[in-house]
């Protein structure tokens, strides 16, 4: 199911709180240090979950559902999610597009914008 190693306590909770929905499959990947962050950071994750949960749902609804079960994460050390969500039947079995690196900053950094 979820194949992470070298968890930090963030990525640890949110495996734990995604169990809630009982995955077939299930990836946390701290992308953190793709992310203008200190090392060691746990600030960005990339969520791949399939779920009988998400069977017949829209994209929106299932996002609620995970927001609502990381609701202490994102009020707190978790600054971003990027999440793939899939029933069984939509599951492509493959893995999903590469994260973008970070361009740097943020538009409240830019002088002159």
């Amino acid at each position: 199911m979820s194949e992470q190693r070298n968890e930090g306590p963030i990525q640890s909770a949110i495996i734990d709180k995604l169990q809630a929905l009982s995955p077939s499959h299930l990836e946390v990947l701290n992308e953190s240090h793709m992310h203008n962050v200190p090392a060691g950071s746990e600030s960005h994750f990339k969520v791949v979950l399939v779920s009988e949960a998400f069977a017949g749902l829209r994209q929106v609804p299932r996002h609620q559902k995970i927001y609502g079960l990381l609701a202490d994460e994102m009020a707190g050390p978790v600054h971003a999610l990027a999440l793939h969500t899939y029933s069984p039947e939509e599951w492509p079995g493959q893995s999903v597009p590469e994260s973008p690196n970070c361009l740097g900053g943020s538009l409240h950094d830019k002088k002159g914008a």
